[in-house]
């Protein structure tokens, strides 16, 4: 019994020195960043079959802390971006490119969510737009 009783003791010694670890931890907040865009949001408008469906979505480090950009999720795999891999530093700039499949007809609406270290994070974009018909294919079916 006296066994069981300074395990428990001991146990309990350890598991209150380590809550008292992670408490201080705590306290020292990792600093984080800010990201600030000039726009979260592009309309292509009418936009031709196959052309270029590529924006960009600049932004900027407004806090003293680097800005890094862990990844970009698109809500589809029609949507692809490429992103900074480098810290930006503060004040420095930054664009976020997405490309939109152009062969695929009709109204679109897709989101992009950036992770980042920002205070923000994370930060969702969006892009719009109508792909028209391939004129080719529009005039053959009216024969």
């Amino acid at each position: 019994m006296m066994k069981g009783l300074f395990s428990l003791v001991i146990l309990s010694a350890i598991l209150l020195v380590s809550c008292g670890e992670s408490g201080k931890s705590d306290s020292k907040k990792e600093a984080l960043s800010k990201i600030e865009f000039a726009s979260t949001t592009y309309d292509y408008g009418d936009i031709a079959y196959q052309s270029d469906g590529t924006c960009s979505f600049k932004f900027t480090n407004t806090s003293n802390v680097p800005l890094v950009v862990n990844v970009v999720r698109t809500s589809c795999g029609c949507t692809n971006p490429e992103w900074p891999k480098d810290p930006i530093e503060k004040g420095q700039s930054g664009e976020i490119k997405v490309t939109y499949n152009t062969e695929i007809i009709g109204k679109f609406r897709k989101s992009i969510t950036v992770f980042c270290n920002a205070e923000n994070s994370p930060v969702k974009l969006s892009i719009t737009g109508d792909v028209m018909p391939n004129p080719v294919n529009a005039s053959s079916s009216k024969q």
